[in-house]
């Protein structure tokens, strides 16, 4: 089902301008569109559409460390929780955290890259308030994360 995921802004990377009253379109696990919402629902008119308050973007690469927790599969998801939908290789040094992290879409990557949206990549975003709290997580187009 194809998503449109609006906000207050939208980033096509955190060093670009904002777009105001932003969208991207989720179409599987893909960007299908990015640009203002009624550009977006133009294209995509039957859509189902997720409003969130705050800044889109990409969802970022974890650089560090992964979060202590009681497993592997809780280590990956408060990585998923702070907005990043992949992580380095380095950090991820078990047979098992690797695992969890297959299981739950999220990159395991050899270095550093940046994180941009464009038509047709992989859909990983983030939404994130002005205090920089993560609001949604979207991995590989599925939302793997929502703050209460």
């Amino acid at each position: 089902m194809l998503t449109i995921h609006a906000a207050d802004e939208v980033r096509y990377g955190w060093d670009s301008a904002p777009v105001r009253d932003g969208a991207v379109a989720v179409d599987g696990g893909r960007i299908a569109a990015v640009g203002t919402l009624a550009e977006v629902q133009e294209r995509f008119p039957g859509a189902r559409v997720r409003r969130w308050p705050g800044v889109l973007g990409p969802a970022r690469v974890h650089e560090g460390p992964l979060p202590e927790a009681p497993s592997p599969r809780e280590r990956v998801h408060a990585v998923l929780k702070s907005g990043a939908t992949a992580v380095l290789g380095a950090h991820a040094d078990s047979p098992e955290l690797r695992a969890a992290a297959g299981r739950n879409d999220v990159l395991v990557l050899a270095g550093p890259r940046p994180a941009v949206l464009d038509e047709n990549a992989r859909a990983d975003l983030a939404v994130f308030d002005a205090t920089g709290a993560c609001i949604a997580t979207v991995c590989a187009g599925r939302l793997v994360h929502r703050r209460r």
